[in-house]
């Protein structure tokens, strides 16, 4: 019988909700369509205003939380070190966010904007201009600060407070244990919904451009059925990876997919006009921020426009849609960040890439539609967006080496998508359990797969991206909510901190990154200095006239305080084995990496472990009498 690690309501519940939807589509596609085109235009219709002051009050809460006092805030405990190198952290940022998009819309959203902008004549340089500008708008700081906003409630509530590494936990503070109850199920239900569609519909966009670019290179027919087979080849692949554990290859070639892509990047600054990228990148960014807030704001309420819906209003819903993805996907890799660092990397640095990116693509694909093309880039977005990249890099030097390598791109984004994907949505089903059984990780990773494969079948693909973006509505709420408890946590955390216990003496600290202890050393410290510092607390409360008791047991050492009204104090010394930190956000799974051994003390003020490992006995006197200072106040 298999084993399963799960949160039966949600695990069930969200596979009923998928199933029932799907089944809606394959059965009236049209009619479906319908229903949730016209619920999607109602929602942004109605609640369009709601989208953009939402997501300008998600941007400005993180800045602020960022460079506030909650900024030295770390997501674990106070000495916690990140798990992950910096450079694969943000790697995994990278694939896991934009990577798909970027790949999609990095010559077709530029085209678009300037064949039709909401405010200028179309094909000009003046619609040149405001193309970047809108482009830049769509996909920086705004979008990542969705994302970052998730990932951080998830992060912070998972890693500091030692609760679930789920959506629901975020509400705890506001909801207390009926976080556990109905509630909590249905936001992680939304989260699952909203991962899935997103997941799948952009499955369904990837590989009509793979289709697209093997019709260019091979005159392979651009058909469903091939799109169909390709999706089957890509979930064979991220199913192999779900099998077989190879983190290390997976990590490796998501690391190696970047680098091409930022080689096809290179590549494309270099024979394209690089002198004019140079200065359309400086260009772009100072209307980027000169429109900043105008644009943040705007809803074009005097003179209403489509535009809006079409374009604003579809991408801020569409990445609250993909939030518990992108949010869960970055926490998993950010344990042991500071909240400052956190916010600040994860909404510049891919936005910086992000906007470099599409400067590099945008502006080349507008110029030479602008000269050497005339005119068969925009031609080619408007007949096909999917094959808008491969007829812009065929206007370029090595087309079928570049087209190659773009189809390639692309189809490794995908199997890391999907994975992830799969490891996202089975953390959220499974209550954020860090290990479940294979089988789980790998139903979701092929009903994704099928979902996806059965929509294109039935021509039932934009009633489930429709569907996923009348989600987003309830789930705004959900960020907004999660947004109060984050603050309110945060509030209490600084107003309950007293001075730190000074750190172990730098070459300590050293030997501890470079050389981990071994239980023997554990065992030395305990009977060194951890023994002797609680005795001595011991004996100076009963100084004090108070009953105090400090046990060395087999497994560490406990101190016990009694006083009046029937309340204790408890503190305890133990040796923790812990997984060896990876070296990436892919690599082996937490069972299977090589362990060492740390000193953890855990009080009753805190309700997590703290590492005191190579702490002296002073040091652990002081440790144990603020723990207990703490508590006594409550």
């Amino acid at each position: 019988m298999l084993k399963a690690k799960m949160n039966p309501r949600v695990f069930w519940g969200a596979s009923l909700i998928i199933g029932l939807l799907l089944l809606l589509a394959l059965l009236a596609p049209g009619a479906s369509d319908r229903v949730f085109q016209a619920a999607q235009a109602w929602v942004i219709d109605t609640f369009g205003w709601f989208y953009i002051a939402a997501v300008a009050g998600f941007l400005g809460l993180v800045l602020i939380l960022a460079v506030g006092p909650t900024g030295a805030l770390k997501l674990g405990r106070d000495d916690a070190e990140p798990d992950f190198p910096y450079i694969s952290w943000l790697a995994m940022l990278f694939a896991a966010g934009m990577g798909i998009g970027l790949m999609y819309f990095g010559v077709a959203e530029p085209i678009q904007h300037f064949i039709n902008p909401p405010a200028e004549q179309g094909g000009t340089f003046s619609a040149a201009r405001e193309a970047m500008g809108i482009t830049f708008f769509h996909y920086g700081v705004h979008a990542w600060a969705i994302y970052g906003l998730v990932g951080l409630s998830l992060a912070f509530f998972a890693y500091r407070k030692n609760l679930p590494l789920t959506l629901r936990s975020g509400l705890s503070p506001l909801l207390g244990k009926r976080v556990n109850g109905p509630l909590g199920d249905a936001v992680d239900i939304f989260a699952i919904w909203g991962t899935a569609f997103g997941i799948a519909t952009s499955l369904g966009f990837g590989v009509s451009q793979m289709n697209s670019g093997l019709s260019y290179l091979l005159g392979i027919p651009n058909t469903v059925w091939v799109q169909v087979g390709l999706i089957a080849v890509v979930m064979a692949a991220a199913t192999l990876s779900v099998l077989s554990g190879v983190g290390k290859g997976v990590r490796r070639l998501s690391e190696l997919n970047l680098t091409l892509a930022v080689l096809l990047m290179i590549f494309v600054l270099a024979v394209g006009p690089t002198g004019f990228l140079f200065k359309a990148l400086v260009q772009n960014f100072g209307f980027y921020l000169d429109h900043f807030f105008e644009r943040s704001f705007l809803m074009y309420a005097y003179e209403p426009r489509a535009w809006m819906a079409d374009w604003t209003l579809f991408y801020w819903a569409w990445w609250i849609a993909w939030s518990p993805f992108v949010g869960m996907f970055i926490a998993r890799i950010s344990r042991g960040r500071t909240v400052r660092e956190f916010i600040l990397n994860v909404l510049l640095v891919p936005a910086g890439f992000t906007f470099l990116w599409m400067t590099v693509f945008g502006n080349t694909a507008i110029s030479l539609d602008m000269g050497a093309a005339a005119g068969a880039i925009s031609q080619a977005v408007t007949a096909d967006l999917s094959t808008a990249l491969f007829h812009f890099l065929e206007q370029l030097p090595g087309a079928a080496i570049t087209s190659t390598l773009a189809i390639m791109l692309v189809a490794v984004f995908f199997v890391t998508s999907a994975d992830s994907g799969a490891l996202v949505i089975d953390t959220i089903a499974s209550g954020g359990a860090d290990e479940t059984p294979k089988w789980q990780r790998l139903y979701w990773c092929l009903l994704l797969g099928l979902v996806a494969a059965l929509l294109l079948l039935a021509g039932g693909l934009g009633a489930l991206q429709a569907a996923t973006l009348v989600a987003a509505l309830p789930f705004t709420v959900i960020m907004i909510l999660i947004s109060v408890g984050l603050v309110r946590q945060m509030n209490a955390d600084l107003s309950g901190r007293t001075l730190e216990t000074e750190a172990p003496p730098l070459s300590e600290q050293l030997k501890r990154i470079f050389s981990p202890a071994s239980r023997k050393e554990i065992d030395r410290q305990l009977a060194r200095a951890g023994v002797p510092a609680l005795e001595s607390v011991r004996d100076g409360l009963r100084d004090e006239g108070l009953a105090a008791e400090a046990v060395a047991d087999e497994g560490g050492a406990s101190l016990t305080v009694d006083v009046t009204e029937g309340r204790a104090f408890h503190y305890r010394l133990s040796a923790l084995r812990r997984p060896r930190p990876a070296l990436s956000a892919l690599d082996a799974p937490e069972g299977r990496r090589t362990m060492e051994w740390r000193l953890s003390a855990r009080s009753d003020d805190a309700g997590r472990a703290r590492d005191v490992t190579g702490f002296t006995r002073d040091q652990l006197v002081e440790d144990v009498l603020d723990h207990l200072q703490r508590w006594r106040r409550g």
